[in-house]
C-alpha cells in the first residue's frame, strides 16, 4: 500500500507540474520569445511549483504518517482511511499541515529544476532549445543535472517538512511549533549535518529519475502529430 501511495505521489506531482509549467511559461512568454529567456523559465517553474504543493501537500502527508506505521499497522491502514481519519478529527487544516513549508521547498527548487534543464541541455548541445534535436545523452545529463540541483537546494526544508507533517494526529503534543522551531530544536539536538542526512541517496535517485523523465517526455513529443506537439512543446521548450 506505501508503494501504490509513493506512485501516486509521483504520479500526480509530475502531472501538475508540468501541466502548471506549461500554463506559466505561456503567460511569462507574451512576447513570443523563442525559446524564452532563463528568466521566464525561472518564474514559470516557480509559479508550478506553487501550484502543486495544492495536491501534493495532502499526498505527501498521507505517505509520511503511513511511513510511522508499523508493517503491521500499514497492512490495516490504508491512505483512504488515514486520510479519513485525519479529516475527521483535524478537519481540511490536517490535510494541509506543512503547506507554508512546502511552498517554501518546492517553489524555488522548482525555479531552478527547471531553468537547470534549460541551461544544461543548451551547454552541451547548442542551439537544441530551439530545435529540439538534443541527443538522448544531452536529455539525460541535463535531466539528471536538474534533478540533483533542485535538490540540493531545497533539501534541508525537505527534512524539517518531514519533521513537521510526522507529528500530530497521535494524541502526542506537537514537539514542533513552527519551521524555525523544528531548525532549531534539530540542530541542537542531532547537529547541522541533520539537515543534510540521507542526502547521497536523495541526488543519486534523483539524478537517475529526473534523467529518465524528461528524456521520455522530449522523445514522446517527437512522436506526437504536429498540431498536439505545438501545445505540448511549451511545456519546456
Amino acid at each position: 500500500m506505501l508503494c501504490l501511495t509513493s506512485f501516486c505521489t509521483a504520479y500526480c506531482q509530475n502531472a501538475v507540474t508540468f501541466q502548471a509549467y506549461a500554463l506559466f511559461s505561456r503567460a511569462f512568454s507574451l512576447n513570443g520569445e523563442d525559446p524564452p529567456p532563463y528568466r521566464s523559465v525561472a518564474l514559470a517553474g516557480f509559479g508550478a511549483g506553487t501550484i502543486q504543493t495544492s495536491i501534493l501537500t495532502p499526498v505527501e502527508l498521507i505517505k509520511i504518517r503511513l511511513q510511522l506505521f508499523s508493517s503491521t499497522h500499514r497492512s490495516v491502514i490504508g491512505p483512504l482511511v488515514l486520510a479519513k481519519s485525519i479529516f475527521m478529527s483535524e478537519g481540511i487544516r490536517g490535510l494541509y499541515r506543512g503547506l507554508g513549508i512546502t511552498i517554501l521547498r518546492d517553489a524555488p527548487a522548482h525555479a531552478i529544476y527547471f531553468s537547470s534543464y534549460e541551461y544544461t541541455r543548451e551547454y552541451l548541445h547548442p542551439g537544441c532549445r530551439k530545435t529540439g534535436e538534443e541527443s538522448l545523452s544531452t536529455m539525460l545529463m541535463a535531466g539528471g543535472i536538474a534533478g540533483v540541483a533542485s535538490w540540493v537546494s531545497c533539501y534541508p526544508l525537505d527534512v524539517l517538512k518531514s519533521r513537521l507533517q510526522g507529528q500530530g494526529g497521535s494524541g502526542i503534543p506537537d514537539k514542533y511549533t513552527g519551521i524555525l522551531d523544528c531548525m532549531r530544536k534539530s540542530v541542537q539536538e542531532e547537529g547541522i549535518s541533520v539537515l543534510w542526512r540521507g542526502l547521497g541517496t536523495a541526488v543519486t535517485r534523483a539524478y537517475l529519475v529526473n534523467g529518465a523523465i524528461f528524456s521520455a517526455y522530449e522523445l514522446s513529443l517527437r512522436f506526437m502529430p504536429s498540431e498536439k506537439k505545438v501545445l505540448a512543446d511549451c511545456t519546456i521548450h
